[in-house]
């Protein structure tokens, strides 16, 4: 059992999706539009899709490097899909909140219900498509995998979705802009919880 990590200052708002959501593309946008939120960038073996950048999207790093790191516990949470290793740096996490941001995660179920159990006050969100047609759809339209790997992915993205049940939150992505909105009030709700604002309720009423 790891020793929990609820006592480290900032938000944490971790959000989750089946493959082909849209989650990424929802939280750059929330990222660009409020200014104390702050990226958790993961680590991955995989190359770099067109338009990715390391350091900005992924820490684009070996298997041998990512093996090595796992060995050394260096990793919150880690997982393999599709062949490929995902995970969160513990020490990236703790530089950003030690510093007074709060954090933004683009995570798998998987990686979700690991930071869940070690993140006592984190939020968790999960981006769903309008319908299992349209995720379908949204697949196919990416066209930079082959069809055996589409075919795993739109299977596993069809199970994912089951995963929402233990969410705090749910998003329909239907409208991107609606969406990105949702994600942003979410997130402003909660930096104003009761619960989260005890140091500065005590100081009013003494």
């Amino acid at each position: 059992m790891k020793e929990a990590l609820s006592d480290i200052p900032g938000l944490l708002i971790v959000v989750s999706a089946p493959s082909g959501a849209g989650k990424t593309t929802i939280c750059k946008e929330v990222l660009n539009i409020v200014p104390e939120l702050r990226f958790s960038i993961s680590c991955t073996t995989r190359n770099p899709r067109k338009g990715e950048t390391d350091g900005r999207d992924y820490h684009f790093i070996t298997r041998e490097e990512f093996e090595t790191r796992i060995s050394g516990g260096d990793f919150i949470e880690w997982a393999e899909n599709h062949g490929h290793l995902y995970g969160t740096l513990k020490e990236d996490v703790e530089a950003l909140t030690a510093a007074g941001y709060d954090v933004l995660f683009d995570v798998d179920p998987r990686g979700a219900k690991e930071l869940k159990s070690q993140y006592n006050n984190a939020v968790f969100v999960f981006i769903l498509p309008p319908s299992i047609d349209v995720l379908k759809e949204r697949l196919q339209k990416r066209g930079s995998e082959k069809d055996a790997v589409m075919k795993a992915r739109f299977e596993r993205a069809s199970q994912e979705v089951g995963e929402v049940v233990w969410y705090d939150y749910a998003i329909f992505n239907d409208i991107i802009d609606e969406s990105v909105d949702i994600l942003k009030s979410i997130y402003k709700a909660e930096k104003n919880r009761r619960e989260r604002l005890t140091g500065k309720i005590t100081n009013i009423i003494g």
